[in-house]
């Protein structure tokens, strides 16, 4: 295993432009099985999961190639529709291609998905909502699906969840009729997703509330191109960086108002934030305050305790203040393993004094 060995103490200034969000290229990646044609994707982040994802496409018999950031991806000639038992280990956002897949072919192999560090999260939500749409789901291990032609149908999700959501769009896109999905998730990725599919041929409507319309189309055009939009959690990471070493930063291709669920926060610790154009400036005060409560929810919430994104980030660097406040409430809806990623506080250190750090983990899909 690779390591990092980091040298602190030093103040984080300076500018630097955000890239493609990884949460959102996964999808897209996804959906470009339903085209049929060739797409071509901007501002992809050259990450594990990206290059998993080029793997399970060329599994399947799609062409693509990888230049600087720019990715082609060819999926006329698929002709395989199992998806390869250690690429689904490989990743959780694996299982988005099941509604590709049974969207386009109306048969699918796979397994269940891994390599996620958020814990336990079921697909369950997915599966059911494949069969109320008319497919055949066989989940004896491997999980083998079948449908002459989905259904378009109302699916009301127990949970908001992204990937479910995400992938009954995709299953819908040739469904027969129109497919609703209430108390649908929000997050801008899948305003992305829409705006992709749109640009295909597909009839979506409703990305960003609870309710998303899908109205099934008999086929896509074949070409289609789109940039990857930016990548809300890593500017949040970088700005909690910046926060927590008294430091000065400015981040350039953002979207705004994706970003106030995390620069609100910022501010309650007496950071400054200026907001313009593509921009968000942060300026960090020479003493962090604390945050008593700081929950975790569904966009537009607070983003959720991956031990990488900034809630993290802001829990951490409340040791310090909380030395006076001695009192801190995390609470996390999404995963249960928030306070594997908290252990710092339980941990005897000579120089941090143990606060209360109360965990509240409602974790769901």
């Amino acid at each position: 295993m690779g390591k990092y060995h980091i040298t602190g103490g030093k103040r984080l200034s300076g500018e630097i432009r955000v890239g493609g969000s990884k949460n959102a290229v996964l999808p897209l990646l996804a959906a470009t099985i339903l085209n049929s044609g060739t797409s071509v994707l901007h501002d992809v982040p050259r990450i594990s999961d990206v290059f998993v994802s080029i793997e399970i496409l060329q599994a399947l018999g799609a062409k693509v190639s990888l230049e600087d950031n720019t990715l082609i991806v060819n999926t006329d000639k698929i002709s395989k529709l199992i998806i390869p038992d250690y690429l689904m280990r490989e990743m959780r956002s694996s299982v988005l291609f099941m509604g590709s897949l049974l969207g386009r072919f109306g048969e699918c192999t796979l397994s269940r998905p891994g390599g996620c560090e958020l814990g336990l999260r079921p697909i369950d939500l997915h599966i059911n909502s494949f069969r109320k749409m008319g497919a055949e789901i066989d989940d004896d291990g491997t999980i083998v699906g079948k449908a002459a032609k989905l259904k378009g149908t109302k699916i009301n999700l127990d949970f908001p969840s992204v990937g479910a959501t995400e992938n009954i769009m995709l299953a819908a896109v040739f469904a027969n009729g129109s497919t609703i999905i209430s108390n649908a998730a929000k997050e801008p990725e899948i305003i992305d997703l829409q705006v992709f599919l749109n640009n295909m041929g597909a009839k979506i409507s409703g990305a960003g509330t609870d309710s998303i319309v899908i109205e099934g189309k008999k086929s896509l055009q074949k070409n289609a191109e789109h940039t990857v939009m930016s990548d809300r959690i890593i500017a949040g990471t970088y700005l909690a960086a910046a926060a927590i070493t008294k430091g000065e930063v400015s981040l350039t291709n953002t979207v705004i108002k994706d970003m106030h669920p995390i620069t609100n926060k910022l501010k309650d610790t007496g950071c400054t934030i200026k907001e313009y154009g593509d921009t968000v400036y942060l300026k960090a005060p020479d003493e962090i305050k604390a945050i008593p409560v700081l929950r975790t929810h569904p966009h537009p919430g607070f983003p959720n305790c991956n031990k990488n994104t900034p809630v993290n980030k802001l829990s951490y660097q409340t040791i310090k203040p909380m030395k006076q406040c001695n009192n801190l409430l995390t609470s996390d809806i999404i995963s249960r393993t928030c306070a594997v990623h908290l252990q710092v506080f339980d941990s005897p250190s000579p120089s941090i004094s143990r606060p209360r750090c109360d965990i509240i983990s409602r974790w769901s899909l």
